[in-house]
């Protein structure tokens, strides 16, 4: 009963105070017909309480969002079904979904008629044009009776995620070098000379079917070898961003990056289409939960996603190494850049060392803090062709997918002798000043 007294609306606390008002009036002016109307004005709103505090919500929610992983920009919807599974009716309820800011205002409804057995299902859309994931609820339903003067408050405390991955870029398919090959247990086995059959044989094994022995083989290795059956096998690569957070500039969805961050979503659902195995790799190390994603019929590449939308600035200033200390690494490596100082070069140079390719998009970060592009011969990009990258800058102005067909056409220059470092005007930072990598043309 307290708390149905204290949901009196602003309509029943007037009926409350009219009624007193009424009553006290009725008694100083000696008027009973008076005393009667305030005592139903003043009766109306605590029978109207009473009913409602007495009575047993038992309401039942059931949320759904459709899709839960969605690119940003892109809609998703959320259906709400609630039902009555008490025996008493209730009046009007007014819902109302806790959403976060970036999706949008919170949706408000009305229902009436609710009875035994009621059932009602309503939906709205929400949309992000901010990465990231997000907890669709709680619910909050207030109910009011048909006078609207009382309002009890009811909550479901449960919510359903919803992540927002990073817009993707279609990218105009290039030669990557190297990165066709595969690396451990997923390389063939080849020999000097052989045809393609040569490439999948392995030693005889007691029970073989000797219509398999491959004669030309054996020959070579002084064992007897047959033809493997055909499995199944995949190029490697691996997707490397620096997100340190001293290596971006600028704040929000026009920060560099978040550019990186499209770019290196962009490339990884790229790299999936082309089949590749794909892992991610941070300024943190190797992400766990996007390690070695392997392609599959739906082409699938919710994990790197997935992990590239929660992707947060790293307040590290020194590049992890301990992923680059596994054995066979090789594949593809592909770089996405920010600001680079003179100790990131010799993990970069390790970083290539250890790959069949290394291509790298190098961002213009100085041009996001004072919008004037650097000169192409000193920008991160030309620093990392000289150590032997495929390399290619990016600033805020130029397109994605421009900056990629151009990665395609570019080519590396010798890379310099073991310990030499960078001369002045080379857009490699010493310390703590700004970097300056750069890609030159309009978008």
């Amino acid at each position: 009963m307290r708390e149905a007294l204290a949901g009196l609306t602003l309509r029943g606390r007037a009926f409350v105070a009219a009624g007193v008002t009424a009553v006290v009036c009725a008694v100083l002016l000696g008027q009973p017909a008076l005393t009667r109307v305030g005592v139903l004005v003043l009766a109306l709103p605590l029978l109207t309480a009473a009913y409602v505090g007495r009575n047993r919500y038992r309401l039942a929610l059931v949320r759904t969002v459709s899709p839960q992983l969605v690119t940003a920009g892109q809609p998703a919807r959320v259906g709400l079904t609630m039902t009555n599974q008490g025996r008493t009716p209730h009046a009007v309820l007014l819902v109302e979904d806790q959403l976060p800011y970036v999706l949008g205002t919170r949706p408000r409804f009305v229902l009436d008629g609710i009875g035994q057995g009621w059932r009602r299902e309503v939906s709205y859309q929400v949309r992000s044009d901010v990465r990231g994931r997000y907890d669709v609820g709680p619910m909050t339903v207030r109910v009011s009776d048909p006078f609207g003067l009382v309002e009890l408050g009811r909550a479901f405390q449960t919510s359903v995620p919803l992540t927002v991955t990073p817009r993707v870029v279609p990218l105009p398919p290039i030669n990557l070098g190297g990165g066709s090959s595969g690396s451990g247990d997923n390389r063939p086995r080849t020999f000097a000379h052989g045809s393609a059959e040569d490439v999948t044989v392995r030693e005889y094994r007691r029970g073989d079917d000797l219509r398999r022995v491959h004669w030309l083989s054996s020959a070579r290795t002084g064992e007897l070898m047959v033809r493997r059956e055909e499995q199944p096998w995949q190029a490697r690569a691996t997707l490397f961003i620096d997100n340190r957070a001293g290596s971006h500039r600028g704040q929000g969805v026009a920060s560099s990056l978040e550019t990186a961050v499209v770019a290196a979503a962009s490339i990884a659902t790229h790299l999936g289409r082309r089949g590749f195995a794909v892992r991610l790799v941070t300024a943190a190390g190797e992400d766990a939960a996007a390690a070695w994603h392997v392609r599959d019929a739906t082409l699938d590449t919710g994990p790197i996603l997935e992990s590239l939308a929660v992707l947060q600035p790293l307040r590290a200033t020194h590049l992890d190494t301990g992923w680059l200390r596994e054995q066979g690494q090789g594949g593809l490596v592909i770089a996405v850049l920010g600001d680079l100082t003179q100790a990131d070069l010799p993990v970069l140079r390790r970083m290539h060392h250890g790959a069949d390719a290394g291509l790298a998009v190098a961002l213009d970060v100085a041009a996001w803090g004072t919008g004037v592009p650097t000169a192409p011969g000193a920008s991160g990009a030309a620093v990392l062709s000289r150590q032997g990258w495929r390399s290619v800058g990016l600033g805020p102005r130029d397109r994605l997918d421009a900056a990629w067909q151009d990665l395609g056409r570019s080519r590396a220059t010798a890379p310099r002798p073991h310990g030499a470092t960078s001369g002045p005007g080379t857009g490699i930072r010493t310390g703590g000043g700004t970097g300056a990598t750069t890609r030159g043309g309009p978008s």
